[in-house]
């Protein structure tokens, strides 16, 4: 293989506007190509064709495969980031910056940043209510940069703390922000074995086990107290939604009735659904459906839920996000490429989650498009990212 493109000197913050990317296998949204070319002019894809004998390029891609940037609508990887261990704190802008890094590895040029608003489900280290607000800021305060950083709001829907917490940040953003409505009450959901939650709790948020086993008790104890808040917070959500002024998700659904009750209120979208039932009932609908990449990685969930695998062999999976592990996207496609096929593979992690996030301008090999752009060696076992330019470079 050429090693034309470990010559690029290019930082990805300078990468030029306007160059011609050569010798490269495209996947675009029906077919691979053998040997193309593709021109960018202003950030934008201007052309792709085959490239014509003897011609020179900027780049040579050297028949490595080009793929649009990833994209990942649900990311919780930002958290961990700026939180490695329970009583390891780091500056968010620091946290920042240095997830762009692993992102841009995995070659994800657009991210929404999961921002959860939620008070309870753990001791406010990990996951709070302040902790959202200050993530919501640090990603608007980031500017142009490789990676497109953008924000999905997170609503527990039993928080009314948390309801006026994203209030105050809805009131700053255009409309058609992400919001995902979720219910992490133990007992239901993606914690329908409470144990799930007390394990995460001892992992993530650094409790004991009787502190965890305490903890998810007061929960459910509290869960009937708090249908009041749910109700009301799923009507607001519902009045935004109905009138376009947010994008709504349904986190966790697990029956046709909840996603029955997800369209009345206006949700476009069903996020992480955990059972068959669920994915099956949003396709019908005509609803998206976005599954965990590391539940396709690893053949199974890890809390006990649908596989996501067998949702996408089943033709109900919309997208893949990364969840909280943005290097198995790529992997995770890959190992689905010989029964999808490479295209629609690599759609669950461009065209996909564009269609989810409802951005028309990336995600497919197309002239007009924004030109971000992956190189990927398909490797013996799994993907390699061997360079990313990114359109929306500055």
């Amino acid at each position: 293989m050429s090693s034309a493109v470990e010559e690029v000197s290019w930082p990805l913050a300078a990468a030029p506007k306007d160059y011609v990317l050569g010798h490269v296998r495209a996947v675009l949204p029906d077919r691979v190509t053998d040997d193309s070319r593709i021109v960018v002019r202003a950030g934008r894809i201007e052309a792709i064709e085959d490239h014509p004998a003897g011609s020179s390029c900027d780049v040579d891609g050297g028949g490595l495969l080009c793929i649009p940037g990833l994209i990942d609508v649900h990311s919780d990887a930002l958290e961990r980031e700026r939180m490695p261990r329970p009583s390891a704190v780091l500056p968010w802008d620091f946290a920042l910056l240095s997830m762009e890094g692993k992102l841009t590895a995995a070659a994800v040029t657009t991210v929404f940043h999961g921002a959860a608003f939620q008070h309870k489900t753990s001791r406010g280290t990990q996951r709070s209510i302040g902790g959202a607000s200050e993530l919501c800021e640090t990603v608007r305060a980031r500017g142009a940069g490789p990676v497109d950083h953008r924000v999905l709001y997170r609503l527990d829907v039993r928080s009314a703390e948390g309801a006026t917490a994203l209030r105050a940040q809805l009131d700053t953003v255009d409309d058609g922000a992400l919001v995902s409505h979720e219910d992490h009450t133990p007992g239901i959901g993606q914690y329908a074995d409470r144990r799930q939650m007390e394990r995460y709790l001892v992992g993530a948020d650094g409790m004991t086990p009787e502190e965890a086993e305490q903890h998810v008790t007061e929960m459910i104890a509290e869960r009937g107290e708090l249908l009041d808040v749910r109700d009301e917070n799923l009507a607001w959500l519902g009045d935004l939604a109905r009138s376009g002024r947010i994008r709504l998700l349904g986190h966790d659904p697990e029956s046709a009735e909840e996603i029955s009750a997800l369209c009345t209120r206006g949700g476009a979208v069903a996020e992480f659904p955990t059972t068959m039932a669920a994915a099956v009932a949003a396709r019908e609908h005509g609803l998206p459906v976005v599954a965990g990449a590391p539940n396709v990685l690893r053949g199974h969930s890890h809390n006990g839920n649908v596989s996501a695998r067998e949702l996408a062999s089943r033709g109900l999976v919309t997208a893949l996000a990364s969840d909280y592990l943005p290097s198995g996207l790529l992997a995770a496609v890959f190992g689905l490429a010989g029964e999808l096929g490479l295209p629609a593979a690599i759609a669950l992690v461009t065209a996909g989650p564009a269609a989810v996030a409802g951005i028309a301008d990336r995600g497919r090999l197309e002239p007009g498009l924004r030109a971000d752009l992956a190189l990927v060696e398909p490797g013996p076992k799994w993907p390699l990212v061997r360079s990313v330019l990114s359109g929306g470079a500055a």
